[in-house]
């Protein structure tokens, strides 16, 4: 099972970026699939998630209206689509995938990170 994340990087406040959640070993169009981030000395928080047919959404009080989660489920990848972004968004950005298997146990699928810097 792999999630490989990419897109982040520095960028100036109300800029944008884009990550992309590249993943393979499991049966993608199966799987909710989440973008987390994690700041220096905070815990990490769910930032979007997004259901396995793509038919619903739901994004943290702290980014809506600014960030937009989606999927190619041809191509195995779920995308963040970052707008606006403000210093406080800095962080590493985590991609995820979660199941549940037939005895209704939880599976989930972590990538490795991918650090997100807004700073002027």
């Amino acid at each position: 099972v792999q999630l490989v994340e990419s897109g982040g990087g520095l960028v100036q406040p109300g800029g944008s970026l884009r990550l992309s959640c590249a993943c393979s070993g499991f049966t993608f169009s199966h799987y909710d699939m989440s973008w987390y981030r994690q700041a220096p000395g905070k815990e990490r928080e769910l930032v979007a998630r997004i259901t396995a047919a793509g038919g619903s959404t739901n994004y943290a009080e702290s980014v809506k209206g600014r960030f937009i989660i989606s999927r190619d489920n041809a191509k195995n990848t779920v995308f963040l689509q970052m707008n606006s972004l403000k210093p406080e968004d800095t962080a590493v950005y985590y991609c995820n995938g979660r199941a549940r298997d037939a005895y209704f146990r939880t599976i989930d699928y972590w990538g490795q990170g991918t650090q997100v810097t807004v700073s002027s």
